[in-house]
């Protein structure tokens, strides 16, 4: 009887163990995250997967001192995107240790707190700055599920030669598909145009087109609709943080004796923000021996 053309040679076992062989060397298909498992998590572009975060660093709505303003704006836009509405992604921006972070932070727990029956379905997915590149292919996991969800970037910004920043601008706004209906960004950055001086000077001296060159990177800042300036506080902004601090947790101590301490705190450092007065908040702790309960506040 006549072969099948082609098949002599081929042992069909051989094949199999080949074929069985592949099939191990091939990544399993990434399962759909939970994301009933927390209210936060953190996105790993290895494997494209995020994590539950168990327990979130933050600060209490009520300690956030000196940013009265930008605080309420930022919950009302983040109420809106909670309950369906459209809201604006959001770029805080200004001084170090202004609590920029934390209340990116604070107000998720607020907003979800705040939603009744539906409390616990906006989720925090934060992404690192070295991982923008990947943002699209979060946004297309995100896309697919129920919930909505704050994209979260701290310290966002970008030096010569970087062109991550380009995957930003296509989510923010730019692209088909565009950001997902059911996500928002917000990101943290010292500067206002998250571009350093230099590399827009830069841009001008070496471009055939200045003007249009240095318009390509200075709109990516355009594109978030929310901007919140964050200042250096005040002498008496700076003592009601600490102040706030030493009453939340109870740190028996002389107020006079307080306020003078803080302030020559301060002056050590050559600054005051929020986060100098936590830090002289835990010393003033630790020689007192006292306790300050982790979650219950953080770093600004």
């Amino acid at each position: 009887m006549r072969k099948p053309a082609g098949a002599e040679g081929f042992d069909p076992e051989l094949l199999a163990r080949i074929a069985d062989a592949l099939e191990r060397l091939a990544p399993p298909p990434a399962a759909a995250p939970d994301f009933s498992a927390a209210d936060a998590f953190i996105w790993h572009p290895e494997g494209a997967k995020v994590t539950p975060v168990a327990r979130v660093n933050r600060v209490d709505m009520t300690l956030l001192k000196g940013i009265e303003r930008v605080r309420d704006l930022l919950r009302e836009n983040t109420e809106r995107f909670a309950r369906g509405f459209p809201a604006n992604n959001a770029l805080l921006w200004g001084a170090r240790g202004m609590g920029k972070s934390s209340l990116v932070k604070a107000t998720h727990a607020t907003v979800n707190a705040g939603l009744g029956p539906k409390a616990g379905t906006l989720k925090l997915v934060e992404i690192h700055r070295e991982d923008i590149e990947g943002l699209p292919e979060l946004m297309a996991l995100l896309r697919r599920a129920t919930e909505r969800f704050i994209v979260f970037c701290d310290d966002l910004s970008f030096d010569a030669a970087d062109t991550s920043y380009k995957s930003l601008k296509a989510v923010l706004e730019g692209g088909i598909e565009g950001r997902p209906e059911n996500v928002i960004l917000y990101a943290t950055s010292n500067r206002r145009h998250l571009m350093a001086r230099e590399m827009v000077e830069n841009e001008r001296s070496t471009a055939i087109n200045p003007g249009e060159a240095v318009e390509e990177k200075v709109s990516l800042s355009d594109r978030f609709g929310l901007w919140l300036g964050f200042h250096r506080c005040s002498q008496d902004e700076y003592l009601a943080m600490v102040e706030g601090y030493v009453s939340h947790f109870a740190i028996p101590a002389d107020r006079e004796a307080v306020r003078r301490e803080a302030l020559e705190w301060a002056a050590t450092r050559g600054a005051r923000s929020g986060r100098v007065a936590w830090q002289y908040v835990q010393d003033l702790a630790g020689r007192l021996s006292v306790k300050l309960t982790t979650g219950a506040a953080g770093t600004p």
